[in-house]
């Protein structure tokens, strides 16, 4: 019986040491530091700028960061569980991000400026990242949209797409352990913002994300199968009444979209 036991626990602890990266998932701390000390909040979280000339300070820790992500193994990435892949993503898209801009600045006033006339710049393969080079649009649209893992409407609050009408890029590294709340705090901070969601007379005026990714609000998550009743989910943090949350679930609610603020979301620098 004794050898039994201790056979047992030979096994186990083989299997620890084995797959030591597979049980810890990934390490967010330098990323998590270097929001912290480079992002600004807004207005309680509804919005953030990011301190770009302060990340190019420290833009070593930055490439050392990204150069970890790229080692990670797809094989290592698909026995992590649902939520440590996703942070993973969502920290990787929002920090090849921010080394793009870096790679222009302080001569660019929009991301959209790190394109050209042929290609934008979500299009260009840059990113080393499970196995292959990626771009942008690769990690969002197809690892983390096209994949039909995750099929959560709120990533679209979380990837950062370093423009003033973007959500805001938020000054902590998602983590799996909390991901769940990280992402309901993002989604009703936006929500929250009136300068681009509000109601207006008897129209509701939107983000246009909610117009290019409208379809990922009318999957079914929490049983929600039209954009309308994804509004009427967060009706609080949209301050919206019992008649209108009642409007907007039997599809009555007029929809409108803002104008998006393609401007980079850069911290402000006072001038002397």
């Amino acid at each position: 019986m004794k050898r039994l036991i201790m056979n047992v626990l030979m096994l186990l602890l083989g299997a620890v040491f084995a797959f030591p990266a597979q049980a810890a998932g990934f390490d967010h701390t330098t990323w998590d530091t270097l929001l912290k000390k480079h992002v600004v909040t807004l207005r309680g979280g509804q919005a953030t700028q990011v301190d770009y000339a302060g990340f190019t300070t420290d833009r070593s820790q930055l490439k050392q960061y990204l150069a970890q992500s790229s080692g990670v193994a797809r094989v290592d990435f698909d026995r992590w569980s649902k939520p440590e892949q996703l942070a993973f993503l969502i920290n990787a898209y929002n920090a090849w991000t921010v080394e793009l801009v870096l790679t222009a600045y302080p001569d660019v006033k929009s991301i959209k400026n790190l394109g050209s006339f042929l290609q934008s710049p979500w299009k260009k393969s840059f990113i080393p990242l499970l196995g292959e080079t990626r771009s942008l649009d690769d990690v969002e649209h197809g690892l983390i949209r096209g994949s039909g893992r995750y099929d959560d409407p709120r990533i679209h609050f979380a990837v950062n797409c370093a423009s003033i009408g973007c959500p805001a890029l938020r000054a902590e590294a998602f983590v799996a352990d909390r991901l769940d709340t990280q992402l309901e705090e993002s989604a009703k901070s936006f929500l929250s913002d009136r300068t681009r969601n509000r109601l207006e007379g008897k129209a509701l005026k939107v983000s246009s994300i909610f117009k290019w990714y409208r379809e990922d609000f009318e999957k079914g998550w929490r049983s929600t199968s039209s954009v309308q009743q994804f509004f009427a989910v967060f009706h609080q943090s949209l301050a919206l009444d019992a008649d209108t949350v009642k409007r907007l679930n039997a599809g009555e609610m007029g929809i409108e979209f803002l104008d998006y603020d393609w401007r980079l979301n850069a911290k402000s620098v006072r001038k002397p």
